[in-house]
């Protein structure tokens, strides 16, 4: 240790005399780079760790949205759970990662009811998404249907969503169910649905739009694959665990 110090004081002396033997402005622009090199750095730093975790949760009320949150966090279905009226909001490792080895970063999931009256709650959390999980029910598709579009589409044309291109999975929950919809026939649908609202809203006044971006290509039927964010489509169901295409989801916008 003593040697260690000694070599120190070696070392510190020799930068002294170093330091001494220079123009005063060749000091300066060196005290200048360095400084700016610690700055990037801090800098680099702060945006690193802003980089978002926020997954969202959303859908009409019924979808299975909650039991999808208990799946994630708890590896249970909680023996199903009721419509809740307020969210579930949690930071937790992944339950399918709570055995893996290393470092597991957490995941912050706000699962935002889905009734009318609460979706300000959404406005509120979606700038701070690194993903959204939009929860339909794969069973009672057909009687949700424009529900759902309406829904889905006014999270599409969110600025903040635009602009920040947050992914958006379309997670078709209750496919264990024999009259489940397959993906494919909600996909599709979904797409005339909106294709439908955005026809008729377009033609709205643009002073009666407040934050909503339009969707899709002029002339063209609207389809998923137009949209400036990805949007993945994908089935499952929240009550059996299978939950598999949501936590890929996550870890491919959540590093873990």
């Amino acid at each position: 240790m003593d040697e260690w110090i000694r070599q120190a004081e070696v070392w510190v002396r020799q930068a002294e005399s170093w330091i001494r033997q220079q123009p005063p402005e060749q000091i300066y622009i060196a005290a200048a780079v360095v400084a700016l090199t610690i700055l990037l750095l801090i800098v680099a730093s702060c945006f690193k760790s802003s980089k978002p975790n926020t997954i969202v949760l959303s859908g009409l009320s019924g979808s299975g949205k909650t039991t999808l949150f208990y799946q994630l966090r708890d590896g249970s279905s909680h023996q199903g759970t009721v419509t809740s009226m307020e969210e579930n909001d949690d930071t937790f490792v992944l339950h399918s990662e709570q055995e893996r080895k290393g470092k597991v970063k957490p995941v912050h999931v706000v699962d935002v009811p889905g009734h009318a009256r609460l979706k300000p709650k959404l406005d509120e959390v979606l700038p701070k998404a690194a993903g959204v999980v939009f929860v339909v029910d794969a069973q009672d598709f057909l009687s949700s249907m424009q529900a759902a579009a309406e829904y889905l589409y006014d999270i599409l044309t969110k600025a903040t969503v635009v602009k920040k291109k947050v992914p958006v999975l379309i997670f078709c929950n209750k496919t264990d169910k024999v009259t489940a919809h397959s993906k494919e026939f909600i996909k599709k649908q979904l797409e005339k649905e909106i294709n439908k609202l955005r026809e008729s809203r377009n033609a709205i006044s643009s002073a009666d739009i407040t934050d909503e971006v339009q969707l899709g290509v002029p002339g063209e039927a609207f389809s998923f694959s137009q949209c400036q964010n990805k949007v993945v489509v994908a089935e499952g169901a929240g009550m059996t665990g299978n939950v598999s295409a949501v936590e890929q989801f996550i870890r491919e916008h959540v590093k873990a």
